[in-house]
């Protein structure tokens, strides 16, 4: 038997690929609960850079696309209204499963699909990786999810904003950048937040589909259902994965709580809006 120290050394990186650890996973009998700590914890480093990759690329994407839909030209709001749609509309595991079949299926049937950034071939091999396709679905999703909340926000922004803006003879970008954007961000951000918790949860979801563990190097809820393929016993590393994500979702409430007091910390405190987090039970 392994001791913790032992573990810790042998799998606490051990997500990244065989050449960070153990090149083998503990087996039957030889696992033990530290063995099951420590790699299922390796396996966040995957959960995180997918949730904080799509956040920081899906925030900026989902900005653009509010302001699209809330666009006077059809031109511009339709397209963003229909994407939204879309990707709203359909359930986040059938995303994943559609876009490894367009990434893998299509090119080896020898139809390339150009993006404009890059051609779909058979050789495109990245995007058949839960570490770039994956990412790209989580991406789309947000988006989509975000800019509705920010579209939301740009809706109910006071009117005398904007009239005082109009007065003081802003141009059009100062009056988004200093009086449009940060009310956006203001009225939305609790909403904002339980998406961000939502899309880190959803994360589990990216090995689950389609998508392949290179060198058994998975996120948090793959090696999870490992173990409990190895001990026939979910009472341990179940309990693990759900411990781990709310230790994290606690950090997500408290980081992006900060960035909601500085988002309010003009108004008096009786007007400050708290973050509460509201599970979505259904996407």
């Amino acid at each position: 038997m392994r001791t913790c120290v032992e573990s810790f050394e042998a799998y606490i990186l051990r997500a990244l690929g065989r050449d960070h650890g153990a090149t083998l996973l503990p087996r039957g009998l030889d696992i033990t609960f530290c063995d099951q700590a420590f790699l299922i914890a390796s396996g966040l480093i995957w959960n995180v850079y997918l949730a904080g990759l799509a956040i920081a690329i899906g925030f900026g994407l989902a900005v653009a696309v509010a302001v699209g839909k809330f666009s006077d030209n059809p031109l511009i709001s339709r397209p963003a209204a229909a994407f939204i749609f879309v990707f709203r509309g359909s359930p986040l595991f059938i995303q994943f499963f559609f876009f490894y079949s367009a990434f893998v299926l299509l090119p080896r049937q020898g139809i390339e699909i150009p993006l404009g950034f890059v051609t779909l071939t058979a050789n495109t091999s990245a995007l058949t990786t839960a570490q770039v396709g994956g990412l790209l679905v989580l991406v789309l999703n947000t988006t989509a999810y975000s800019a509705e909340l920010f579209y939301g926000a740009l809706r109910t922004i006071p009117r005398g904003d904007l009239e005082a803006a109009d007065a003081y003879g802003m141009s059009g970008l100062t009056k988004f950048r200093r009086v449009i954007f940060p009310s956006m961000l203001r009225l939305a951000w609790p909403s904002y937040t339980n998406e961000a918790i939502f899309l880190t949860h959803s994360t589990t979801l990216v090995f689950l589909s389609a998508f392949p563990a290179r060198q058994q190097s998975g996120e948090a809820f793959y090696y999870a259902r490992y173990f409990v393929d190895q001990t026939f016993n979910p009472f341990v590393a179940y309990p693990l994965v759900a411990a781990y994500f709310v230790l994290l979702t606690l950090f997500i409430v408290g980081l992006f709580g900060l960035m909601n007091r500085h988002l309010n910390r003009h108004l008096p405190r009786e007007r400050r809006r708290r973050i509460r987090f509201r599970p979505q039970y259904i996407r």
